[in-house]
Parts: structure tokens; C-alpha cells; sequence
């Protein structure tokens, strides 16, 4: 076990990275003290600033990597709890619709699929596992922004609209409309020629923390015409079927 006199700066970093990749499972606060070395508030310090940059992620007390780890290795299922409570619903939610469903993440900013499940017809967007878009515009944007805690909300659309308080302004109309009716539409605004649409996924029963994810449907906008309302309704059907399963471990 590596002590804390061995390692200095961004080794403290590091050496909390390496235990959390190479546990195997969350870790506690204990769990990591003694995997480490480090002094408790060396370790508290490390943490903070690792979640703040999405590379740790904590649930319910417990650590893990977090989203952007995915971005360090493709392929990689970070998030495990999350991605296998969600693939076998997604892929019933694809096989059904004969469309494309990712799963999706805010942060830093950002949206980051975790995970996809690609439709057997063609299909040029944006999202690959991996890949990550601004956090202000789409389907899952949007989803995700709608149900986040009012607070941090607020500072994202801060950062992302500081220039421009019309376009702020109309968003959060938009995204009320999100919230009362659970779910977010979009069409080539992202992608040209691609309908989404995204659905929150809870961890929690009670949502006052927002939402962990969104499930978003992508399709041609051709071959969504006339099938939205039954698109929109599967999805939200498999979010909430998602969530279930996450609130029920």
C-alpha cells in the first residue's frame, strides 16, 4: 500500500483513480483510506476535486469512476450499476421501435453516452459511446437540464448562455414545459434530420437530487412522422422502468 509521503501533487490524484479502477466495486471512505494511504483530509481533498471533474461519481456514500473516465478508455462500462440496471431495457425499448436508444449523462457541461444500442437502419447523429456534446441543445440536453436541481441548473445555463439572456430566457420556458410533461422533444437540433426524444432516469425515489440520466430514442426524422406520441410513450415507459430497477437495488 502506497503511504502518503510517497506520492505529491496530481500523484494523490492518481493513486485514488488507480484503487477506484482497481477495486472492482464502490468504494467506502474507509475502503479508500486504506487502499491509499492518505490522511482523511488529503483524501476528502482529492475526492472533491475528482468529482467536480466527473472522473469519480458517488452514490449513497459510496465511490466509483465516474463519466468522464469513459472518455479515457471507449469501451469501458464505467457507471456499471447504472449501465446494466439500463442495456436490457434499452435493447427491448431498440428491438421494439427499430430505432437507435442511448443512454446519457450531464457533465461538466457536457452530454456523454454511456451507452448505446444502435438500430439496424442507418442513423447519422452525434452520440457513440464516449462521445460528449454541449450540455444546450437536443433531446437529451434537454432532459437532463429540465430535471437537474434547480440551483445547479441555474449555473449551468449561467455558463452556457452568459452572452445571450433571450435565448437563456426562452430554454427555461422551454424546459418548465419539460418538467411538467416528462419528457423532451427534439428535431435537427443537433443532428439535421434526427428526432429524439428523452426521457429522466432516477436512482432515488424521491427526485429533489434530479435526475442520474435520460434515455433518448433517435430516429430519422422521416421515419418518426405520425409514430412521436408512441415513440415518446415507450420511452418514458422504459425510463420509468429503469428507474425501478435502480430505486429497487
Amino acid at each position: 500500500m502506497k503511504q502518503e509521503s510517497g506520492v505529491i501533487g496530481a500523484e494523490r490524484l492518481l493513486l485514488v483513480l488507480t484503487a477506484l479502477a482497481s477495486h472492482g466495486k464502490a468504494m467506502s471512505v474507509k475502503d479508500m483510506l486504506g487502499a491509499t494511504g492518505l490522511a482523511q483530509s488529503t483524501l476528502y481533498r482529492q475526492v472533491a476535486l475528482l468529482k467536480r471533474w466527473g472522473f469519480v461519481t458517488e452514490d449513497a456514500g459510496f465511490y466509483a469512476p465516474g463519466p468522464i473516465s469513459l472518455q479515457l478508455a471507449l469501451g469501458f462500462d464505467i457507471n456499471s450499476m447504472l449501465v446494466e440496471a439500463s442495456r436490457d431495457g434499452m435493447m427491448q425499448l431498440s428491438r421494439t421501435t427499430q430505432e437507435s436508444v442511448g443512454l446519457i449523462v450531464a457533465v461538466n457541461d457536457q452530454v456523454i453516452c454511456l451507452e448505446m444500442i444502435e438500430s439496424t437502419h442507418s442513423l447519422r447523429c452525434s452520440f457513440e459511446k464516449g462521445r460528449a456534446v454541449p450540455l444546450r441543445a437536443g433531446a437529451s440536453a434537454k432532459s437532463l437540464l429540465a430535471f437537474m436541481p434547480d440551483k445547479a441548473r441555474a449555473e449551468t445555463l449561467e455558463r452556457q448562455f452568459a452572452d445571450d439572456h433571450a435565448a437563456r430566457a426562452a430554454l427555461e420556458t422551454e424546459l418548465d414545459g419539460i418538467r411538467a410533461r416528462g419528457y423532451a422533444v427534439s428535431d435537427s437540433e443537433v443532428d439535421p434530420g434526427v428526432w429524439g426524444v428523452s426521457a429522466p432516469v432516477f436512482r432515488r425515489a424521491s427526485r429533489s437530487a434530479g435526475a442520474n440520466a435520460s434515455i433518448t430514442l433517435m430516429a430519422p426524422s422521416s421515419r418518426a412522422i405520425g409514430r412521436e406520441h408512441q415513440l415518446a410513450d415507450w420511452t418514458v415507459r422504459t425510463a420509468n422502468a429503469i428507474s425501478s430497477r435502480l430505486q429497487a437495488v
